[in-house]
């Protein structure tokens, strides 16, 4: 998440075997752009050790209710109101037990009794242990009380047996936490289409034809989008840049008809596609299989004009569907891109200018107008990329009325 809607994570760690699967689980929340923080009871760090917990996590463990306290907070009250979800995972017999009953004798115990927002508990234990009378009435009690169980798996025991008690898998239960915090951010349920980078059209082996995109626009929206809730497909040219959000699937191509391809497999499933790609308009006729060496003193290219990707979605496209371009212009900008809106059939269309100081290909800065097929406009100032693609997309939520 940004730092405009970056959740908050607390995740308690009990004692049982499965404290090492708590490690990936802090992984995949910060890879999903949330900030964590953990607290452990002292069996827990039997199993796992406080520098790994802190080295992953990027903050101090919470462990010790009698620590010496650094600054006027006191820990289980600040990290109670701090966090947006917490997490038990493993959740262990004897700390459901002591939820159940307002029992607070530890660290992480005393901070659950403090926390009132969304909790989940994973339980782990031994099959016998889960499915006593007592630790299914204590859940039961839990659940009635809005405590969300993620309920464990069946498969072999760490007691060497086979039965219901497994934690379950880190991915499911990040997953389900994600979704849980995302239902009520306003793209959730969409799926949007993001373009991203340049293309890379072949001579031979070694020369391309290309241009100076870098990706950072497209990236940024992809990251932005996914923030407010959309699952995002992401179709990358060639660039350095790497995708955070867990909701982005990436598919990398090189060439203008790979982009064409993958876009045209990936739009029917869309409700939201922004194209921010720069295509290459021309790619040349005959690839050579061999590089072409220096002899001439001139050398020249047959090139042919690349499909249209975006007129091509413009034919296709659904009324349910919101479909957006971009238009870098170098003359006559604004009249252009208005022609290039109609013509494609857009709903919008994001205009920068080459003759920006500080927007265009390889900045971290850019100045857009946004401009609908009614003709209504948005003119922005000169601002880091990922603020331009906050501005764009909560433009698009606009549109739809979907805040």
């Amino acid at each position: 998440m940004s730092i405009k809607n970056k959740k908050h994570i607390l995740i308690g760690i009990t004692g049982g075997i499965a404290a090492y699967k708590s490690l990936s689980l802090i992984r995949l929340f910060i890879k999903a752009g949330c900030e964590v923080k953990v607290a452990a009871t002292r069996n827990a760090l039997q199993f796992v050790t406080p520098l790994s917990i802190e080295t992953l996590s990027q903050n101090k463990l919470y462990h010790d209710s009698f620590a010496p306290i650094e600054n006027i907070e006191v820990g289980h009250v600040t990290w109670a109101d701090w966090a947006d979800a917490f997490v038990v995972a493993p959740c262990s017999a004897n700390m459901i037990g002591k939820l159940t009953h307002g029992i607070a004798d530890d660290a992480l115990s005393t901070l659950l009794l403090a926390y009132n927002k969304i909790l989940f508990i994973a339980p782990a234990m031994n099959d016998k242990m889960y499915c006593h009378p007592a630790v299914q009435e204590n859940l039961k009690t839990l659940i009635n009380r809005g405590v969300r169980l993620i309920e464990p798996a069946s498969g072999f025991l760490a007691c060497g047996t086979e039965g219901k008690g497994r934690m379950e898998e880190p991915e499911t239960i990040a997953e389900t936490v994600l979704r849980q915090l995302n239902a009520n951010l306003p793209l959730s349920g969409k799926k949007v289409l993001v373009t991203a980078g340049p293309t890379y059209e072949p001579i031979d082996p070694v020369r391309f034809i290309g241009n100076h995109s870098s990706g950072l626009m497209g990236f940024a929206l992809a990251e932005q989008f996914a923030e407010q809730g959309a699952e995002v497909i992401l179709i990358a040219g060639p660039t350095y840049l790497n995708h955070k959000h867990s909701s982005i699937q990436r598919i990398n191509i090189m060439t203008a008809q790979e982009m064409l391809v993958e876009t045209m497999n990936a739009f029917p499933q869309v409700d939201i596609t922004v194209m921010a790609a720069a295509v290459a308009d021309y790619t040349p006729s005959v690839v050579a299989d061999e590089k072409i060496k220096k002899k001439e003193s001139h050398f020249s290219l047959d090139l042919h004009k690349t499909t249209d990707i975006l007129s091509e979605l413009g034919k296709i496209k659904s009324e349910k569907q919101y479909l957006a371009g971009f238009a870098l212009e170098t003359e006559n900008e604004k009249e252009n891109a208005i022609q290039k809106l109609q013509n494609k059939k857009l709903d919008l269309i994001v205009l920068n200018s080459m003759k920006t100081p500080g927007a265009g290909f390889k900045t971290t800065t850019n100045q857009v107008i946004i401009i609908t097929k009614d003709g209504r406009e948005m003119v922005g100032c000169l601002k880091g990329k990922d603020e331009v693609a906050s501005d764009i997309i909560q433009f698009i939520i606009q549109e739809l009325h979907l805040n």
